[in-house]
């Protein structure tokens, strides 16, 4: 991990910094997407991977973080950028209010509930909640992206804006790897009795987890409303929170696994778009070979290592 850390992730930064220029329009807005998604998902394996609860409703931050954005630009003019506050504070409120009543509970029972409120929240703009969601429609005609006035109108300035984001998400993700609550969410995923037993306020860190990562995936939808100039409920609907969850699970719960898992489920698609729907059948059975190939992950996430001292040698039997 820290060879990947010290040529890896440079060599990647370099690749995203100078790709927007050799694409074309249409790849240029899959690279933008990839970005978002990339957000999305590690967001998501901060509740999934790295504290082991089943959540199968991340787009239901995602999304409010998106609507947060269209609705303060197109109902009461805000510029895109400073929707950014509200539009991961808004989410991660939700995120400790929806959190709150659930986190007790394990597994499918938690994987079903998350999947409810997601459903719920689909509904909720659909029906056009107070008059400003759109309804079915959404929100159409966002300003463009603005910088101290000057207008950003060009595929190329979303692209840095969301290279940006994942920037950021990477910088607060590697932080959170090192820190006291990281160490106590890879406890509590471990095994949460013994986390419980070692002083360890299971249930602070499970909401702790869940605001920060709706709080993440929050940003992110403002890059998506920045990115479509429009937000609509399809986007948002449950079947966006299983492709975040399976990137995740594919992935192997890692940074780089992440990265990967984005990549081969979103972009091998794109790229194979020509053959319609015989693409999702060879990816379909492409994802089933490689959970059999690799059933933790195609980069299985690892936390610290076993000092060399503790590991005794077995030599019964020599």
């Amino acid at each position: 991990m820290k060879s990947m850390q010290r040529f890896g992730y440079p060599v990647f930064f370099v690749v995203m910094a100078g790709l927007p220029h050799l694409l074309n329009s249409r790849w240029q807005a899959v690279a933008i997407t990839f970005l978002i998604f990339s957000v999305v998902a590690l967001s998501q394996d901060i509740v999934l991977g790295k504290s082991g609860m089943f959540n199968m409703g991340q787009a239901l931050f995602f999304g409010i973080g998106a609507y947060t954005t269209a609705i303060l630009n197109a109902q009461f003019g805000w510029p895109l950028l400073a929707t950014i506050p509200l539009a991961i504070l808004i989410p991660a409120v939700f995120g400790v209010i929806l959190a709150g009543p659930i986190v007790h509970l394990r597994g499918d029972y938690l994987l079903v509930t998350t999947i409810g409120f997601n459903i719920v929240f689909v509904q909720v703009v659909q029906n056009n909640l107070g008059g400003i969601t759109g309804g079915p429609n959404g929100i159409f005609g966002l300003d463009s992206l603005s910088f101290f006035g000057v207008q950003l109108l060009s595929q190329v300035a979303v692209y840095y804006f969301a290279f940006a984001v994942l920037l950021l998400t990477l910088w607060i993700m590697h932080n959170l790897e090192g820190s006291k609550p990281g160490r106590a969410l890879h406890y509590l995923r471990e095994d949460q009795l013994a986390a419980e037993s070692i002083g360890i306020n299971t249930r602070i860190y499970k909401i702790f987890a869940f605001a920060l990562s709706a709080g993440i995936a929050g940003l992110a939808g403002t890059v998506f409303a920045t990115q479509y100039s429009a937000v609509s409920p399809e986007a948002f609907n449950f079947m966006q929170s299983v492709l975040f969850f399976s990137i995740v699970i594919v992935g192997g719960s890692s940074v780089p696994g992440v990265l990967i898992g984005v990549f081969v489920m979103f972009v091998l698609p794109e790229i194979f778009r020509e053959f319609a729907t015989w693409r999702f059948f060879i990816f379909g059975f492409a994802m089933i070979a490689a959970m059999i190939l690799r059933p933790r992950g195609i980069w299985p996430a690892t936390f610290g290592k076993i000092p060399r001292f503790l590991i005794k040698e077995n030599n019964h039997g020599a």
